[in-house]
C-alpha cells in the first residue's frame, strides 16, 4: 500500500481511499444484511462477538412460534440430528472438512476436554501433552487438568507474545513420547496465525496428534482441515461465525480417528441406539459419539443465517477482505496512532495474522473504556493490549478510518505514554471488555 502522511492529512487521504475501496469491494453489499449498530457507534470487536445477521431474528421467531409453539414435543424429532446437520454445514462452508466430521455441541472448553482425553486414548503409552504459554488461558487450564488426571506430563513451550510460536521451538518440544499437541491456530492476543500444515508435519513426524482451537480463525481464515490432514479441532461459533451468544462450539474429528477413542462424557446423544434407552453405554461409531446431551436447539439454529452469508460470499473472498481491512488499518494506525504512543503487538504481514490486530499501550486498561465512551468498541487483553477486529462482511473501509480518527482523539487526551522496561500492567484493573472491576 502507498505510504500515508501523519495526523489529519493522513486521515483525509485515507478517507478518500476508503471511499474508493468500498466502491470497489465485492463484499460491500453484505454490510446491509446485518442488523444495524446504533447510530454513531463504530464496532471493531468482531473477534469477541460477531454482528447479528438481519435474518436471524425472523428465523428464531419461526422456530419458537412454529416448531416449539405449534408442534410442541413433536418438534423434538426434527432436532435429533441438528448437531450433525449444522456441523456438516460448518464443515462445508468454513472448515474445509468432510461430511460426518463436525458436530456442534457444548462449549469450547468442554469440547477441548473431550478431545484431549480422546487423543490420549488414541495414543496409548505416550505420556506427554504439549501446549504453549500464549494459548488461551482456559485451554491451558483444561489441558493441564487432563494431563494431571491421566498421569501425563505437561510440556509448555514458550511463544513470543507478538510474533507467535516459532515452528523450530515446537519441533524441539515434540518427540516420540508426545501424545497430543494443543494449540490455537490464531493467537487470541496478537492475532499471529500458525501454518497449519507445518504444525501437522512436525507433530505427525513423531506420531503425535494435533488438537486445534480454531476460535479466532473459523469464519475469518480460509481453513482446509481435510487437505492439511487435521486430526482434531474445537472452536467458538459466536465470533467470526456470527452464530450468537450461547451458540455451542464446533467439534471436529477426522473420520478415521473417530473409532479409535471414546470421549469421556458419556450421554444418550452419543449412544449407538440413542432412543433405545439401553442399560449400558455403547458409543455410536460415527462423529455422534462425541455428543453428550440434548443440544440447545434455538442456539444451534441461530448459526444458520451467518453460514448462509459466508457460503454466499465464499471464504476465499472473506479472507481476502480481512487481509485488506487489517492491512489498511495497520497502515493508517502506523501513520496516526503509533506516533501518539501505540506500539504494534502482532505480526506486520497480513498473511501472518488472523482477522484482528493488536497494539500495546501502558494504559490499555483505561483506553478501552475511554474508547467506548467515544462509541468506538474494541477489546482489551491483559496486561497492556488493545485488540481491533474488523469483520470482513460487516465492516467498511470507511469504518476503519472513523475508528482510527476516534482512537487518535482519545490518545491525544491521554497524552504521551510512559513506557518503562518490563512494565505494561494497566493502572486500572479491568475485565476483558474494558469494564472496571
Amino acid at each position: 500500500m502507498r505510504a500515508l502522511g501523519g495526523g489529519t492529512a493522513a486521515l483525509e487521504k485515507a478517507a478518500r481511499r476508503a471511499r474508493r475501496l468500498d466502491a470497489q469491494d465485492p463484499l460491500a453489499p453484505f454490510v446491509d444484511r446485518f442488523a444495524p449498530v446504533p447510530d454513531g457507534q463504530v464496532f471493531l470487536n468482531g473477534g469477541s462477538l460477531g454482528r447479528l445477521p438481519a435474518a436471524t431474528p425472523a428465523l428464531l421467531d419461526r422456530v419458537v412460534r412454529g416448531d416449539w409453539g405449534d408442534r410442541l414435543a413433536r418438534a423434538r424429532t426434527q432436532w435429533l440430528d441438528l448437531p450433525q446437520r449444522v456441523g456438516d454445514r460448518m464443515a462445508e462452508v468454513a472448515l474445509g472438512a468432510r461430511p460426518g466430521e463436525v458436530v456442534v455441541s457444548d462449549c469450547t472448553s468442554v469440547n477441548l476436554y473431550k478431545l484431549t482425553v480422546a487423543a490420549l486414548d488414541a495414543r496409548p503409552g505416550r505420556r506427554t501433552v504439549v501446549v504453549d504459554d500464549d494459548n488461551f488461558p482456559t485451554d491451558r487450564y483444561v489441558v493441564a487438568g487432563v494431563a494431571a488426571d491421566h498421569g501425563r506430563a505437561l510440556r509448555t513451550v514458550h511463544t513470543d507474545p507478538d510474533s507467535g510460536l516459532d515452528p523450530e521451538t515446537l519441533r524441539a518440544a515434540v518427540d516420540e513420547d508426545t501424545a497430543v499437541v494443543v494449540l490455537s491456530l490464531v493467537s487470541h492476543r496478537s492475532g499471529a496465525l500458525l501454518d497449519m500444515a507445518e504444525v501437522h508435519e512436525i507433530a505427525h513426524a513423531q506420531g503425535a496428534l494435533v488438537l486445534w482451537d480454531l476460535s479466532h480463525a473459523v469464519g475469518a481464515v480460509d481453513l482446509q482441515l481435510a487437505a492439511t490432514g487435521a486430526d482434531l479441532a474445537v472452536g467458538a461459533t459466536y465470533k467470526h461465525l456470527m452464530a450468537g451468544p450461547g451458540c455451542p462450539a464446533l467439534l471436529y474429528v477426522r473420520r478415521d480417528l473417530q473409532s479409535q477413542a471414546v470421549q469421556p462424557v458419556h450421554g444418550w446423544y452419543g449412544h449407538r441406539e440413542q432412543l433405545a434407552m439401553r442399560p449400558e453405554y455403547d458409543p455410536d461409531p460415527t462423529i455422534r459419539r462425541f455428543l453428550t446431551g440434548t443440544p440447545p436447539a434455538l442456539s444451534v439454529v441461530a448459526a444458520e443465517p451467518a453460514l448462509d452469508l459466508l457460503a454466499e460470499a465464499g471464504m476465499t473472498a472473506v479472507r481476502a477482505k480481512s487481509r485488506a481491512l487489517t492491512g489498511f488499518l495497520t497502515e493508517l494506525a502506523g501513520a496516526v496512532l503509533v506516533p501518539r504512543g501505540l506500539r504494534p503487538a502482532g505480526p506486520a504481514a497480513p498473511e501472518r495474522r488472523g482477522a484482528h490486530v493488536t497494539y500495546r499501550h501502558p494504559q490499555a486498561g483505561k483506553l478501552v473504556p475511554a474508547l467506548a465512551e467515544a462509541e468506538l468498541f474494541v477489546d482489551y487483553t491483559h496486561p497492556d493490549r488493545v485488540r481491533l477486529s474488523p469483520a470482513p462482511l460487516s465492516t467498511r473501509f470507511a469504518d476503519v478510518v472513523e475508528a482510527v480518527r476516534r482512537f487518535q482523539e482519545v490518545l491525544t487526551a491521554f497524552g504521551p505514554p510512559a513506557y518503562r522496561k518490563g512494565a505494561g500492567v494497566p493502572e486500572a484493573a479491568v475485565d476483558p471488555y474494558g469494564r472496571a472491576l
